[in-house]
């Protein structure tokens, strides 16, 4: 029985997340995300896909995320019709962001057809629209945690808490008849322990692979408390200062909840009674609805506060939600004494820009970075110490003082990543997926030098490699399309 998998994005790079499993003739997709990043990263999500989509049996989506989910309409507009495999809450959340990444690229498309029209250039098509998302809400199939379900002939799929946001899964697969079956472990975005509202990352034991997220394979963050320290610090400094606005870009779903979280719980301790707390993000919005109404789905804690605050839920409770566009200018011409959250969350679309116009350049405001910046978006610019961002076509100066609060993250460190990998049982092989480079080579290199749970093979995912599955735990690479084909670690 055939049984190989293909790596088509995510591959020495954060976004993109896509790979494909081929038993016995049939196809499964992990994920179909959205490339983010500069402006040419995003032209390529336009390029042919490298596969046949109506020859793609099934999707499993791991999270709601546009780097996992933003490329699934492309995939329907060019003829996949099958099941997409999910967790319920996370097809709530993908009905909310991908038509949001719709009405998105219908925008940037007629704003791009005006500048092309004036030089006779052809018209562009939108990578997507909202009718091609109505497509993927109807193919969703929902399924919960812990319940194993039968997706293809010899594949079978199990979801469970991934802990990075509201429906995150980290997905087990079991691949061909019990003679030669293959046991594939897919992580997912992996979130970390003791982080507010959501369940822990679930532990896994048994794999014959493992293929593990390493976004911050090269670092280790702070830890919760250090992080509230951190925030309490920022919030008094500013407001003892007489300091004018904080600006907050974060994602619309996970990141932005868990703010308003801590905004209700730590309020008064960081002494903001006299700030007004500004959710401007009609996505952040509904989304924060979603994760109100899928609440036994978060950890104790969230559940326990719940139930003893019934009509006064902790997401709902502490900040202004700010839906119309007029509104949000409203805004603009305060410039103290506010909080503003909005995305998006690596500042390259979204409200949060035209906050910036108005902000970035006064010594007196303060911007909280929270998230990972891809390389080559204006957030990253941010923290690399750009002098000035060019938004809507005018360079801003920045003169805000910049606070990056990587305690935050929702996704997992290196110590944690080795902290997952090791509950598995006989150090089974891993392959690196969603991380640049630099932080994939440090991790790996951590995994091999572990003398406790070094694993039996490693290597880092290149676009295009295709890995034979029936000889693990020896990696043997098919169909080569890489410049650099991958290489087994010594064992």
């Amino acid at each position: 029985m055939d049984m190989t998998l293909q790596f088509h994005g995510a591959t020495e790079e954060v976004t993109g997340s896509c790979h494909i499993l081929t038993v016995n003739g049939q196809q499964v997709l992990l994920d179909c995300g959205l490339i983010q990043g500069s402006k040419a990263d995003a032209l390529r999500n336009h390029d042919p896909l490298p596969f046949d989509a109506t020859q793609i049996h099934a999707v499993v989506l791991s999270h709601a995320h546009i780097d996992h989910s933003g490329r699934l309409p492309y995939l329907i507009k060019q003829g996949f019709t099958g099941p997409i495999y999910t967790q319920k809450a996370t097809a709530q959340l993908c009905n909310i962001m991908l038509r949001d990444a719709a009405m998105l690229q219908e925008r940037d498309t007629d704003r791009q057809n005006k500048k092309r029209a004036k030089h006779d250039l052809e018209p562009l098509e939108p990578l997507f629209t909202e009718e091609d998302v109505e497509h993927v809400i109807v193919q969703f199939v929902e399924v919960d945690y812990g319940q194993r379900v039968h997706i293809a002939d010899a594949i079978e799929i199990c979801l469970s808490d991934a802990g990075h946001i509201l429906g995150s899964a980290v997905v087990e697969l079991w691949l061909g008849d019990k003679s030669t079956q293959k046991k594939l472990v897919f992580s997912g975005d992996l979130g970390r322990a003791g982080m507010p509202i959501l369940d822990d990352p679930t532990f896994i034991e048994q794999a014959d692979l493992v293929l593990m997220e390493s976004t911050y394979g090269d670092r280790t963050h702070r830890s919760w408390q250090e992080t509230l320290v951190e925030l309490k610090s920022i919030f008094k400094d500013t407001i003892h200062q007489s300091r004018g606005n904080i600006l907050i870009p974060a994602f619309s779903v996970g990141r932005a909840q868990e703010l308003l979280y801590l905004f209700h719980l730590y309020a008064k301790e960081w002494d903001l009674s006299g700030w007004r707390i500004c959710l401007d993000s009609p996505m952040a919005i509904k989304a924060t609805e979603v994760y109100v109404n899928n609440y036994p789905l978060m950890d104790d804690d969230f559940k326990r506060f719940t139930r003893l605050s019934p009509g006064h839920h902790p997401l709902l409770s502490c900040a202004e939600f700010i839906n119309s566009t007029e509104e949000s200018i409203e805004l603009n011409e305060i410039h103290k004494g506010l909080i503003i959250i909005a995305g998006s969350g690596m500042c390259n679309g979204g409200r949060i820009r035209n906050h910036f116009v108005h902000n970035l350049w006064r010594k007196e405001a303060d911007i909280i970075i929270c998230g990972f910046q891809a390389l080559g978006t204006p957030g990253r610019l941010l923290v690399d110490g750009a002098d000035a961002l060019t938004i809507h076509g005018q360079s801003v100066k920045v003169a805000a003082r910049l606070h990056t609060v990587g305690g935050l993250s929702a996704h997992a460190d290196q110590t944690e990543l080795l902290c997952w990998y090791q509950h598995f049982n006989q150090s089974p092989p891993v392959i690196l997926v969603h991380g640049e480079s630099k932080a994939q080579q440090v991790l790996i290199e951590a995994l091999n030098q572990h003398p406790a749970y070094k694993p039996k093979n490693s290597a880092i995912a290149k676009r295009g490699d295709c890995l034979d599955l029936n000889a693990l735990p020896e990696f043997v690479w098919l169909n080569t399309l890489s410049d650099n084909p991958l290489e087994p670690s010594p064992s």
